[in-house]
């Protein structure tokens, strides 16, 4: 059965400074923990983790500095 309901994943906004972007992150209780992954928010300005589908966005006005 298709369902028309789309699902809604957490957003995380990140400051430059919070670079490279990575999931789980942090705050993302233990139990419901997948694989690292690192996640490129800079070309686009945000970027969903493939595991969990939490989207990742750099905050308005964020600089990015060279790593």
């Amino acid at each position: 059965m298709i369902s028309d309901k789309k699902v809604k994943h957490e957003t995380v906004q990140l400051d430059g400074d919070q670079l490279p972007a990575f999931c789980p992150n942090p705050a993302m209780p233990v139990w419901n923990t997948h694989p690292k992954v690192y996640l490129d928010v800079t070309k686009t300005g945000k970027a969903a983790c493939p595991y969990c589908g939490t989207v990742y966005s750099l905050k308005p006005g964020a600089k990015v500095h060279a790593h």
